[in-house]
């Protein structure tokens, strides 16, 4: 179906459904301009609603989406929708709302460090630990945000890298196009447009979890009194009706390349034509979260077997969360080819991949896209075979020795979002010659600019080669998050860390985006998100598929982010330790 030019778009009766859509405009019409004008003060006071709201609604939520998924409720694979729903959400409301208020007072946010000048030139502003909770309830951990090299403001003008504290009197109303794959990302994508851009939103939920209507309408309810918000839902055509619409004024997507080219350029022969060409058929601004091929650079060293064993798990959790239906993804595993250890690792992940259950594959085309990377390479291994062709589990599956010099391998060119993951093995003469490498091959051959990890010991990190050559990974990876230890997902979650792809890309060459969202801190110039992490963590990630307890851990920690206090640490203390 090709795209309805804004001047010729059918009236709205033609379209089964589009006057409610109509209808839902008008409304945030409505209310724009006083959501603009309003003050960073009386945005918090929205937020606080929102979080008396959300712990009422909490369980319905998990109970949903664990439904929709096949996950049995009361087993630790519920932590997964505790942690990437509610708690997520919870968490990104109360920092937001932290922020405002410090606006409201100081006219900016109060950072949890000084910003400093690294190695590489680049500024680097602290972010996480936010304050004394974050470091006892994830000690250990840190994470900075690195601005663009061509950021001019000084470390004395820190605060001129924040936007401002409200926007003018004149609103917007953005289309936000939710994923729906993690219940947090549309309501967190509206609220970054809500209470850091002071857009209203249209949200249009993916047709995948729009099961979740009723929930976030109660959870939003504030939000929509004000008419600063909509929730809508339908398909393609509904989408794709409403990014022509003339009252939109700007469109955020979370999805894949594939709709984002659809959307900005057409679909078919003539939107192939207008890519080419870069002529984009949609005259708006467009922001994306679109997806990746993400990397984990392995640097070789002496490891002992049981941190062979942990990483092994460290890795294989990357994959299998969410059923291996994230973005960020455990995709390609790049190790050196000469690393004595490489294949014990592998031997490893082998291991914990086959004592990990198989999932229901939720997301549409999962079993065809899965077919596809089998066909193109019969020798992968599978692990927990279905049982029937009608069985909705798909086996997790391993398909290691990928060579580095075919670039055009669908394991590096292709986002699986399925339970697949790969494999490359890099010849270089030194282990710091192979992390430059490991850093070019992330770059240049696997698709994609969202994120990528490094696994690197202590003892690696000391070397005088080795350890520079780790800087400078982390300072050339052109992705918007680099995980150091731990999945580049984590960031995701901390909400104070910017999220989104790495800047530049060109419009016809979107890769995995354009614009940021979560950032807490409003910072803007943004170049990536850092996260570093131990290589032996303690105690065990709640996130990693072997801990016990991320659905005990899980509930606490979303009642503790809406009303945060001393009283709820030590049950949140007392499972995660148990895990």
């Amino acid at each position: 179906m090709q795209p309805f030019p804004a001047d010729t778009m059918p009236s709205p009766e033609l379209l089964v459904g589009h006057a409610a859509l109509e209808q839902a405009l008008a409304d945030l019409q409505s209310g724009k301009d006083s959501w603009a004008s309003s003050s960073a003060e009386q945005k918090a006071a929205v937020i606080s609603e929102l979080l008396e709201i959300l712990p009422q609604i909490a369980k319905d939520w998990v109970a949903a989406t664990a439904a929709a998924k096949g996950v049995t409720l009361g087993t630790p694979v519920e932590g997964e929708e505790w942690l990437t729903g509610p708690y997520i959400t919870a968490r990104n409301l109360r920092l937001l709302r932290r922020s405002l208020l410090k606006i409201a007072r100081d006219g900016t946010p109060r950072l949890p460090g000084r910003p400093r000048v690294n190695a590489a030139g680049r500024k680097v502003v602290p972010v996480f630990p936010t304050d004394l909770f974050d470091r006892l309830l994830f000690p250990f951990y840190s994470a900075e945000v690195w601005m663009q090299p061509d950021s001019s403001h000084s470390l004395g003008e820190s605060t001129r890298d924040f936007r401002g504290a409200k926007g003018d009197d004149s609103g917007k109303i953005c289309l936000v196009l939710g994923a729906g794959n993690v219940s947090s990302i549309p309501p967190t994508d509206a609220f970054y447009r809500l209470f850091v851009n002071h857009q209203v939103v249209l949200l249009k939920l993916n047709p995948v979890n729009d099961y979740l209507r009723p929930i976030f309408e109660c959870l939003l309810a504030p939000l929509i009194k004000k008419n600063a918000l909509r929730i809508v839902y339908g398909g393609a055509a509904e989408g794709e009706f409403l990014c022509h619409h003339p009252a939109v004024d700007e469109i955020h997507v979370t999805g894949s390349d594939i709709t984002h080219d659809a959307i900005v350029f057409g679909s078919g022969a003539e939107g192939a034509a207008r890519k080419a060409k870069n002529e984009p058929l949609l005259q708006r601004p467009v922001t994306s979260e679109l997806g990746n091929v993400s990397g984990v650079i392995v640097v070789p060293g002496e490891w002992s077997k049981a941190d062979l064993r942990r990483q092994a798990v460290n890795l294989a959790s990357m994959l299998v969360n969410n059923a291996g239906f994230n973005c960020n993804a455990t995709r390609v595993i790049v190790t050196w080819k000469d690393w004595p250890q490489r294949e014990s690792l592998l031997n490893e992940i082998r291991s914990v991949l086959k004592s990990i259950p198989t999932r229901k594959a939720y997301y549409p085309g999962a079993a065809e896209r899965h077919a596809r990377f089998l066909a193109a390479h019969p020798e992968a291994e599978q692990f927990g075979e279905r049982q029937t062709q009608d069985d909705e589990r798909l086996p997790w599956t391993l398909i290691s020795g990928l060579n580095p010099n075919q670039a055009d391998d669908i394991c590096f060119t292709t986002e699986a979002f399925c339970s697949v993951m790969g494999e490359t093995a890099l010849p270089a003469s030194t282990p710091a010659a192979f992390v430059d490498s490991a850093t070019a091959f992330v770059n240049d051959v696997l698709w994609g600019t969202l994120n990528a990890s490094i696994l690197v010991a202590p003892s690696s990190t000391r070397d005088k080669q080795i350890g520079p050559a780790v800087e400078r990974a982390i300072a050339n990876l052109r992705v918007g998050t680099v995980g150091i230890n731990h999945w580049a997902g984590v960031s995701y979650a901390l909400g104070c860390t910017s999220w989104g792809a790495y800047p530049g890309s060109e419009l016809n060459d979107i890769q995995s985006g354009r614009g940021i969202v979560h950032n807490t801190y409003l910072l803007g110039n943004v170049e990536k998100a850092v996260l570093y992490g131990r290589f032996r963590p303690r105690p065990k990630p709640v996130w990693w598929a072997t801990h016990r307890n991320p659905h005990r851990v899980g509930q606490r920690l979303v009642s503790f982010e809406c009303r945060p206090s001393w009283l709820t640490l030590p049950g949140i203390f007392w499972w995660a330790l148990m895990g």
